[in-house]
């Protein structure tokens, strides 16, 4: 017998453990080189590992289990030749019954992606309580997608249509059962451990929390402008590049050029120094099923508002499947979160660290304002720049966010860079 271990391969350099999430292949399983074996889940993103060599797997560790870089998860036993029974069943004892043919005895062997979910639909298939078999993939191979996920949900949460109540006879008076005294509530409570990506985010806000100076300042923007110049040239702007002109591009722009105008804004603390940076990577919040990742868009100074646009789609759609790749996970010299799509009007976001600020986007509401002695209703949005006050003085914080919304109420000049 020859046995090969495998560990836990080097991720990143800030990475030191990781959880093994699940296992795509079963115990005793003959696997093939470079065949996925099991996921981790890092602090950043959810990585397949593969089998180094072909044999038999052994399993070491279990799901679950959180595991050093180096740690061992599994064995193979190379020696093992495919399609060999690792655990050969007793012979069955003689039948009275003709035995069954042949085509029906024989089990078909399924593809080994088919019924495998994705990392994000593995998730809403376990909040949701429903078995991967019951769902069918639309996949590659058969792999159940996050949109295969949520249409066994949706479909599990439809109620079926009660069956229609037996009339009673006209002349024979309906009796009710006397009514209950009280209804039976259910006081069930359950114990999950949390994602390693959950117990990160979580150590990293208490971390800002306690180890910065935050506070956060105000502002509101009146977005009458941008919005008519996005209604403008919406259409050109598609037909063009592919891509609607939204919100986000708008707001990055004008926070990249407030930021090279205001290094201390883009700068970090490290240690007794203080890192400025040339150039501004915007890290862009996005919710997925396994909680809030925040890759950033580099280079923003360089790019133009469509690249910007689909850079945000692009990184959308890997957080959202689970692909994000470490790389596409670190750095950022500032952050834009937006909790208006959630209905959000106001809100104190927390800093991600090292950053030293962060912009909060909210709910646009049409609200009566004064232009220039008059009342008006205006699309208005509050703006929220938390800022860490070591680094940052009050006077700085306050008048980058009112160079932000004065670039925001005249895009045109922010387009002429004005």
């Amino acid at each position: 017998m020859s046995i090969v271990d495998l560990k836990v391969p080097v991720i990143g350099e800030s990475i030191a453990e990781v959880t093994l999430s699940q296992w795509l292949k079963p115990d005793g399983a003959y696997v093939s080189r470079d065949e996925s074996i099991c996921e981790f889940e890092s602090d950043k993103a959810t990585l397949e590992f593969p089998a180094e060599t072909s044999g038999k797997l052994i399993h070491v560790a279990k799901a679950g289990d959180d595991l050093p870089i180096g740690g061992l998860v599994a064995r193979i036993d190379t020696s093992a030749a495919k399609g060999e029974d690792p655990q050969p069943a007793a012979p069955a004892a003689p039948q009275a019954a003709a035995p069954a043919p042949v085509a029906e005895q024989a089990a078909v062997p399924a593809s080994p992606a088919a019924g495998h979910p994705s990392p994000a639909a593995a998730k809403i298939l376990k909040e949701n309580e429903i078995a991967p078999a019951e769902v069918e993939g639309s996949g590659r191979g058969g792999r159940i997608t996050k949109e295969d996920a949520m249409k066994a949900v949706e479909a599990k949460s439809t109620p079926a249509a009660p069956a229609p109540a037996a009339p009673q006879p006209a002349s024979t008076p309906a009796t009710s059962a006397p009514a209950a005294t009280h209804e039976a509530f259910s006081r069930n409570s359950e114990r999950k451990k949390m994602s390693r990506m959950r117990r990160t985010i979580a150590t990293r806000l208490v971390k800002a929390k306690n180890e910065t100076a935050m506070l956060t300042t105000f502002n509101e923007v009146d977005l009458s402008e941008v919005m008519a110049l996005r209604e403008k040239y919406q259409e050109r702007f598609v037909a063009k590049y592919g891509i609607k002109l939204g919100f986000m591009s708008i707001f990055a722009k004008a926070c990249t050029k407030a930021l090279l105008e205001m290094p201390d804004v883009n700068a970090y603390i490290d240690g007794n120094d203080i890192i400025y940076h040339d150039y501004v990577d915007i890290s862009v919040a996005i919710s997925t099923p396994n909680g809030l990742v925040v890759p950033p868009i580099r280079n923003v100074e360089s790019l133009s508002y469509a690249e910007i646009e689909k850079e945000i789609k692009a990184l959308s759609e890997k957080a959202r499947n689970g692909t994000l790749s470490i790389e596409e996970m670190q750095g950022g010299t500032f952050t834009i979160t937006n909790g208006g799509v959630f209905g959000s009007l106001l809100s104190t976001p927390i800093i991600n660290e090292p950053q030293s600020a962060i912009l909060g986007m909210h709910a646009i509401k049409e609200r009566p304002v004064a232009v220039n002695g008059q009342v008006v209703i205006r699309p208005m949005m509050y703006l929220a720049l938390s800022y860490d006050h070591r680094i940052i003085d009050g006077s700085t914080s306050v008048t980058f966010l009112v160079r932000v919304k004065n670039l925001l109420e005249d895009p045109i000049g922010l387009l002429l860079d004005l």
